[in-house]
């Protein structure tokens, strides 16, 4: 079971190593030389890229696993491995297209099988991948999610367990917020004694930075650590200044996000009424810690509070027949009451819900916020036993005049049936773990609907369109509401924002007019972040309001959530991103239960079951937790090596849960054909077969050579992240990122010493000095900007840049209709060794004679090369120049994927 800490919002990447299916304990024959998270959140809305290296040590090829918990609340957008310098990436497709795909390979009897893994908050994600002697592999999983204020914070819980000590162990953070950071605060396991100076914090006005650097032999020596390495977690906690009381607004790239949090508004009298199922199920521990929960909430009212106790079974027992104020007297008395709750009888939902509708409509108060919140475990069993005429009693009883929050307690919960009746109602539903700290969640979420400020909230856009849900019910302290959207006209100058809402029964209204063309608002590195906020905010919303649209509306919203799923491809429940790997042998297939306690799929007809037996290591799960396994074949026993080809899927349950982090699970399918294996990820009950990926760009490189006529050439595959130009002595750094599909960078960021940024786009120049910012436009008059040890020099499509001893020219070239950059070296250090792909200022060859196929020698090893033409754009003038095509290998002396960084 997963401690408390997993109610909270989590960023978590855990990789397993393992050869074959023995322990990884005490294994030596990989190498995990480099293991990095890094987290980027730009206005709440956070990309994290989890990256492990791996080398296989041993004279023979191996399984090398990459397992990795991603949160439930985000969308997977990209996956890719890299494997001998060659790169295979995951590529987003309709479910359906893949289905129909996958069932062509089942007639063709090729195997299929599934993993799934449940946890509170976490989705799992694994695949593997068979790795020659000797040779490398880099995983790299990228997701988003949009963070989501709860009692006045957001939290990102950052976990490590890379199962071994990592010579090349960092994770790194940066928080990017336009309002200011109020404060920041890092905890968790790994903030220990024994780690606290690997730990280091660095803020200023609107940012803040993260980094978690141990040792190899601090991995080993601290609280949570041991023979195997890191254990932990890192939760980083932080708030936003909120000046405006209207709310912030950005904009960036025609698109805009609102955050509406006030403070500046007195809390509301609440009349909440509590209806707690007693029946049966709820026996021994569940109610227990209700009991414990429920004494702790009533400590927790307000004196102007109102409330109810109802509890059920077959039968309904109201505390007393109307709200009472939360008196001392009245609580004393309603402790009592509490304590003596004993399980018994049936289930009768309905007729206690409309039981605690009508304790609130017989004794309405002016002034106040009313909720309702329903305990059960099960499903209803007394009375009115049809789901869908409950819900259509409780929809009516309630008229959408307050919220209905439903907490489903353990796995036996009928949760979709929950889901609808909260939505319906205005309301959210939230599992509670059947776990020790039951009690502590169930208060946990009190404290979220405690303080209510506003209600009837409505958010107006003149000048905005294709809007996000703009109708709240309720807004509680310590919450936050956003709001997004596209700006209908990208040359008005600005947009008026409007929020109508009642405090304590009398209207308020907040203005604001915003500037809609703010180019401060967003940095070049992170411009597209405000669109894909947008269309994840958008999938997520419709995705939710499936459980409640029929017909025709439900599939015209259906159909906008795949088009954006598609576009900025995003795993949700109706795609699947599809990865071709590199053949291999072996197929293993593990299935867990759908969270909720529901059968296993049946297999594909045809297949034969096989059961894992508890002494395999890893895949056996703990009485009484839902982690069952299975093993599904094709006519083959476990543990042949036989079968050459592998399918694995990550999928999400068909209906998103209405609350971050309820009940998502995550499936990866597993299946043979003796062709190209493929990964799928994706979100729904469907196992998927192989699909074609677009063609990996490469660009090509110039390196001059001593004493010879011809340069030499070597390719890079794009899209990828360089190190193009690192010298550590004087903390200078240049990474630039490839066009997706297209030729050069599109993006090319400089960092000298602690405080000198500067990032270079297609379309425009940004530089940081500290607290100063200045900003270039390629198209703008000849410029030039000094300051210490840094000097800029724009003019006609290029950007002269000196930083310390090095000098870079970044050319803009215009080419076939294509716009990119690209990065000439002028001048450098002599005697210093750089980093980087263009560290190299020159290389020495000789070429061998007598041999049939041209073939250099370069630094004692024969290479296969072959006369290639290259465009040198190096040079404004892009002269042709004929030069020895090598491998990238052969040059660099490494593995692209030894050449690849996570962000700029």
């Amino acid at each position: 079971m997963m401690d408390r800490a997993a109610l909270r919002l989590i960023l978590l990447g855990v990789f397993l190593i393992a050869a074959s299916s023995q322990p990884v304990k005490k294994k030596q024959n990989v190498d995990i030389y480099s293991f990095y998270i890094n987290s980027t959140v730009t206005s709440r809305y956070a990309t994290t890229v989890i990256t492990s290296r791996v080398a296989n040590t041993v004279n023979e090829s191996q399984e090398i696993q990459f397992e990795v918990k991603i949160p439930k609340n985000a969308f997977i957008s990209k996956f890719r491995m890299t494997i001998e310098g060659k790169i295979y990436d995951g590529v987003v497709k309709e479910k359906q297209e893949a289905q129909q795909q996958y069932s062509r390979a089942v007639s063709r009897g090729e195997s299929a099988g599934l993993i799934k893994s449940v946890g509170r908050t976490l989705e799992d994600f694994k695949t593997s991948v068979t790795v020659a002697a000797f040779s490398k592999v880099t995983f790299e999983l990228t997701y988003e999610e949009l963070l989501k204020r709860r009692l006045g914070k957001y939290e990102l819980l950052i976990n490590a367990q890379p199962m071994q000590p990592v010579a090349d162990f960092k994770m790194d953070v940066h928080i990017q917020e336009k309002p200011g950071i109020s404060f920041l605060e890092v905890k968790g396991d790994l903030s220990s004694d024994d780690l606290a100076n690997a730990i280091k914090t660095t803020r200023a006005d609107k940012d803040a930075w993260m980094t978690f650097y141990p040792t190899r032999d601090q991995q080993t020596k601290c609280k949570s650590c041991g023979e195997n390495g890191l254990n932990g977690d890192l939760l980083i906690t932080y708030d936003v200044e909120r000046p405006n009381h209207q709310g912030e607004v950005m904009v960036s790239n025609g698109y805009f996000v609102h955050y509406f949090a006030p403070s500046d508004v007195p809390r509301i009298p609440k009349n909440v009424v509590f209806i707690i199922d007693r029946s049966g199920s709820m026996s021994g521990r569940k109610i227990h810690q209700t009991r414990l929960a429920l004494l702790k909430i009533l400590s927790d009212l307000d004196e102007d509070d109102h409330f109810g106790l109802i509890t059920f079974d077959s039968e309904v027992k109201t505390w007393k027949n109307e709200l009472l104020k939360a008196t001392k007297e009245s609580l004393e008395t309603a402790k009592s009451f509490v304590k003596e709750i004993r399980d018994r009888g049936a289930t009768d939902i309905n007729a206690a819900v409309l039981a605690g509708v009508d304790m609130i409509n017989r004794h309405p108060r002016e002034g106040t916020a009313s909720i309702l919140i329903l305990l059960t475990d099960g499903d209803p069993t007394s009375g009115e036993t049809n789901k869908e005429r409950i819900m259509a009693n409780v929809k009516e009883a309630i008229g959408l005049k307050f919220p209905l929050y439903c907490l489903g307690f353990g796995y036996d919960v009928n949760f979709d049936f929950l889901t609808k009746m909260s939505l319906e109602n205005g309301g959210v539903a939230r599992r509670i773990y059947e776990d020790s700290d039951a009690d502590l969640q169930l208060q946990g979420f009190y404290d979220e609907v405690a303080v209510p400020l506003l209600t009837d909230i409505q958010l107006k856009y003149t000048g905005g369109t294709n809007l996000t849900k703009t109708s709240f019910s309720l807004y509680f302290n310590g919450s936050e509401i956003v709001v997004s959207g596209q700006i209908t006209d990208n040359s008005v100058e600005s947009f008026t924002t409007e929020v109508i809402a009642v405090s304590k029964g009398s209207n308020v209204t907040y203005h604001e007019t915003v500037t809609a063309k703010d180019p401060s608002d967003v940095p070049p590195e992170n411009e597209d972040f405000m669109p894909r906020l947008w269309a994840y905010l958008t999938v997520k919303q419709i995705l939710e309001r499936q459980v409640l649209l029929k017909g025709q509306e439900k599939e015209d919203e259906k159909k906008e959530a795949l088009k954006l799923s598609l576009k900025y491809q995003f795993v949700t429940s109706l795609t699947s991103m599809v990865v071709t790997k590199p053949q291999e042998d072996e197929v293993e297939v593990a299935d867990k239960p759908k969270e909720g306690g529901e059968e296993p799929r049946p297999p594909v007809p045809g297949y034969s079951q096989y059961h894992f037996s508890p002494s395999q290591p890893g895949l056996q799960g703990q009485p009484g937790q839902p982690s069952q396994h299975r093993l599904i074949g094709h006519g083959m026993g476990y543990g042949r090596r036989d079968k050459p080809g592998r399918h694995m899927l990550l999928s999400r349950p068909a209906s998103p849960p209405a609350d971050p982090g309820i009940h998502d699970f995550s499936d990866m399918l597993i299946s043979s054909n003796g062709q190209m294996p493929t990964i799928l990820l994706e979100t729904a009950e469907a196992v998927l077969p192989t699909m074609s990926i677009p063609r990996v760009r490469s660009n090509r490189f110039l390196l001059p050579s001593a004493g010879q006529s011809k340069p030499l050439c070597f390719d890079v595959p794009a899209p990828q992240k360089l190190p193009l130009l690192q010298d550590s002595a004087s903390e200078f750094s240049m990474n630039g990122q490839f066009m997706t599909r297209r030729q050069g960078f599109s993006k090319i960021a400089f960092h000298y010493k602690t405080n000198h940024h500067l990032t270079i786009s297609t379309s425009s120049i940004r530089y940081q000095d500290g607290q100063n910012q200045v900003e270039f436009l390629w198209d703008q008059e000849p410029t030039q900007h000094n300051t210490e040890g840094v000097s800029l020099i724009l003019r006609s499509n290029e950007m002269d840049v000196t930083m310390g001893n090095i000098r870079v020219v970044i050319l803009l070239h215009k080419k076939n209709g294509e716009v990119f950059l690209w990065p000439a070296v002028r001048q450098q250090p002599k005697d210093v060794g750089l980093m980087g792909i263009l560290g190299k200022a020159e290389a020495s060859y000789e070429e061998v004679q007598g041999s049939q196929t041209p073939t250099l020698k370069i630094m004692d090893q024969d290479v296969k090369a072959s006369l290639e033409d290259v465009t040198d754009y190096t040079r404004p003038s892009t002269p042709v120049i004929r030069c020895w095509l090598v491998p990238f290998q052969a040059v660099m002396q490494g593995d692209i994927s030894d050449f690849t960084v996570t962000r700029l």
